[in-house]
């Protein structure tokens, strides 16, 4: 009997700039803008931005493990993201979120010359052993987890977007941010979180509780 080979296709962790994982993101609407089918669109369905780069996404029932519930994984020979259906959160624009965080992980973190030669030993025979990457809550987001959000948010609201979609509207009021949260199709706390961090928005620290914080606009 073949023993089983197990291969690991996971680049090594490192450290990835804000700017570098924009610019991945960035490069990829970019080459999608330049095939008609794929031109990208708001809101943006992330699944289309997956099959444009060879994946497919599937919604199925995921069994937790010792570590707890498992939100979305990707099996990289498959080249196959599955988000658990079992989590009715991860619907609307938590899921989209969701799908962009695991193209994030494909893009960012899995070794696509390693993936190539674990399908090439299959196709002589080999009996090939590859681990999913799995992802869980995303309360936490620490390595390549907070590396995988940020793309995601560069993905789905990217700069350009943002400012079309902002143009003569008031960042302080809610209303109107509920409203591009809306247009984007992302959660209004994901979109809160990629204006603060451009430097458009500043969030008082009421953010944090339950209370609805106070919103200062940082550029016209």
């Amino acid at each position: 009997m073949p023993k089983t080979l197990n291969l690991a296709i996971f680049k090594p962790y490192r450290f990835l700039s804000k700017e570098e994982i924009e610019t991945q993101a960035s490069t990829i609407l970019q080459k999608m803008q330049q095939v008609p089918n794929y031109r990208p669109k708001w809101p943006l369905d992330a699944s289309r931005v997956a099959e444009f780069l060879g994946l497919d996404v599937v919604w199925d029932s995921i069994a937790e493990d010792k570590q707890g519930q498992i939100a979305a994984r990707i099996l990289p020979l498959e080249r196959l993201i599955e988000i658990n259906e079992d989590i009715p959160k991860l619907r609307g624009g938590f899921g989209e979120s969701t799908i962009a965080h695991e193209i994030g992980h494909w893009v960012l973190h899995i070794d696509p010359d390693a993936v190539k030669y674990a399908l090439y030993l299959q196709k002589l025979g080999r009996t090939i052993e590859v681990k999913p990457l799995l992802c869980r809550s995303q309360t936490h987001l620490e390595g390549i987890e907070w590396q995988a959000q940020y793309f995601a948010s560069c993905l789905l609201m990217p700069e350009y977007k943002l400012k079309e979609v902002s143009q003569g509207r008031n960042l302080t009021q809610w209303r109107q941010l509920y409203q591009i949260a809306k247009e984007l199709g992302v959660t209004i706390s994901n979109l809160t979180y990629r204006l603060k961090d451009l430097g458009w928005i500043s969030l008082s620290d009421s953010y944090l509780t339950h209370q609805r914080p106070t919103i200062t606009q940082l550029i016209q």
